[in-house]
């Protein structure tokens, strides 16, 4: 008996806000596992409880939310990674300086009176969290995360076989039953 898997070879893609992220086609588990055991590590490492944001350091929560972005980085291709990951140093609207290192951007900030980093691509922090646990389906093993035989992606999750539950329709409450 054989059998054969099939590999995805196209990147998957997000589109986020008309901006389109390219994720690894595949990525391999020893890889995927270190990048996520880091930002465990980077979340607990800044104790930021994000049940309880009121009480952390806003450094505490941009360093968590950058490790989160790492993360995900680490799964895009380069050029993709490179635009997620770059951070500006604005002062009164204009872009001074662009990094890719938290760390580095917040000390030429510093030196730059009344700059102030942000992000490249702005987002709200919904969405890096989205991405996250679409990114655990595709690399993870969970949801559709299998590839189809053509090079289209990511098929469409099939409809689960049986019935939906047992509690009544609205509709059908009110509908006649035939013969009576």
């Amino acid at each position: 008996m054989r059998k054969s898997f099939a590999l995805h070879t196209e990147p998957h893609v997000a589109d986020v806000g008309g901006t389109e992220l390219f994720f690894q086609p595949e990525v391999f588990g020893d890889e995927f596992m270190d990048a996520y055991a880091e930002l465990r590590d980077a979340r607990k490492a800044e104790g930021v409880d994000l049940d309880d944001l009121a009480d952390a350091d806003p450094s505490d929560i941009r360093k968590s939310g950058r490790a989160l972005r790492v993360f995900l980085a680490r799964q895009m291709l380069p050029e993709s990674a490179e635009q997620f990951l770059r951070i500006d140093v604005v002062k009164a609207g204009k872009v001074l300086r662009s990094f890719q290192d938290l760390e580095e951007a917040e000390a030429y900030a510093a030196k730059q009176k009344g700059a102030r980093i942000v992000d490249a691509l702005r987002l709200p922090p919904r969405v890096p969290a989205e991405l996250m646990e679409w990114v655990v389906e595709l690399y993870g093993g969970g949801g559709d995360a299998r590839p189809t035989t053509s090079s289209s992606g990511s098929s469409t999750a099939s409809r689960q076989a049986g019935s939906r539950g047992t509690g009544r329709s609205p509709s059908k409450a009110s509908t006649r039953t035939r013969g009576r």
